[in-house]
């Protein structure tokens, strides 16, 4: 049956594709150009002229950077989301992958960097969640960072209560403090034996006659308690080196040698030495301060590893709890 002219009359003509956005650049190029075209022949077209291409390379090849896949197909174009890029190949050229990484590599490890240095509390906090005897090994800088967080993202990242976190947190910032404290504990140490050379430089000028006799004197010490000096000290020649030579001795020794130094005589020590016994008695002072230092530490780190060992679950849950009770 014949139609009316109406029904058959031409409709409009479809609306043109719309543009999509695309980045292009050649194979071993760094540089982008962004473009819009509607279809992969209109690409291919523009490509080659803002890229400069030669004619007697056409036709040229459009590649995806990713991963090197041809596009040659009009519909796969229009199915490609905006911004996709492409690597536009001259006649003969083949794509390359490690070329064509290269620049994206370098923007994507640049991201993952700011990516890290956002989220770093969060790592440090799943460290914690894992083995609280991390709090010891980490860095100043570190310690600062999980103080620093906001308590209620850092309960909601270890699933505790803002009231252990709390606890966790002064925890933290009491460790941070001691360290500091040791720091400025060192500094006044080391000034406090300048001012020992300075005063030992003064009296050697005022009374250096007498200097010289304690020399002579102690020469012939030596030469009649040589035989039974190893009965007097049980301390070896290394340890007695150490002692007379080294400033601040107590931190260059380990601790089994701390200990050896504590337990000794004062007089024999002294008598060793050469030095008077007040001198003595401070350095022993100094070695047993060290060794209960280190004492401590140890066994805090022990009990910290007791708590958390054999604890799949948030061992850090435990502690908070008892550390507060406390």
């Amino acid at each position: 049956m014949h139609r009316g002219p109406s029904q058959h009359s031409p409709r409009p003509r479809a609306m043109a594709a719309p543009l999509k956005r695309c980045l292009v650049r050649r194979r071993d190029g760094r540089e982008q150009h962004g473009l819009a075209a509607s279809c992969l022949r209109e690409l291919r077209d523009k490509a080659s002229g803002i890229l400069a291409i030669d004619k007697a390379k056409e036709p040229i090849t459009l590649v995806l950077a990713e991963d090197g896949t041809i596009v040659d197909d009009e519909d796969y174009f229009l199915c490609l989301p905006s911004d996709t890029k492409f690597v536009a190949l001259a006649k003969n050229e083949k794509w390359s992958g490690k070329s064509l990484d290269s620049s994206t590599a370098r923007l994507s490890e640049a991201g993952d960097e700011v990516d890290s240095g956002a989220e770093r509390w969060k790592q440090l906090a799943r460290q914690l969640k894992d083995d609280l005897s991390n709090i010891i090994l980490m860095s100043e800088e570190d310690l600062q960072v999980l103080i620093d967080v906001p308590r209620s993202d850092l309960a909601e990242e270890l699933a505790q209560s803002q009231t252990q976190t709390q606890v966790l947190q002064d925890t933290l910032q009491q460790v941070l403090d001691r360290r500091e404290e040791e720091r400025q504990s060192r500094q006044l140490l080391e000034l406090y034996l300048e001012a020992l050379k300075n005063e030992d430089s003064i009296l050697s000028k005022v009374a250096e006659s007498e200097a010289v006799r304690r020399k002579e004197m102690d020469v012939v010490d030596a030469g009649i308690s040589s035989a039974g000096t190893s009965a007097k000290t049980a301390l070896g020649d290394q340890i007695l080196a150490a002692l007379k030579e080294k400033p601040a001795p107590e931190l260059s020794l380990d601790s089994q040698d701390l200990e050896l130094v504590v337990k000794e005589d004062t007089e024999a020590l002294a008598s060793a030495l050469g030095w008077d016994k007040q001198k003595s008695e401070a350095l022993q002072q100094a070695c047993d301060q060290e060794l209960s230092k280190r004492l401590q530490q140890v066994q805090t780190l022990h009990s910290l590893r007791s708590m958390s060992k054999g604890k799949k679950t948030l061992p850090l849950e435990d502690w908070l709890s008892s550390k507060r009770k406390k």
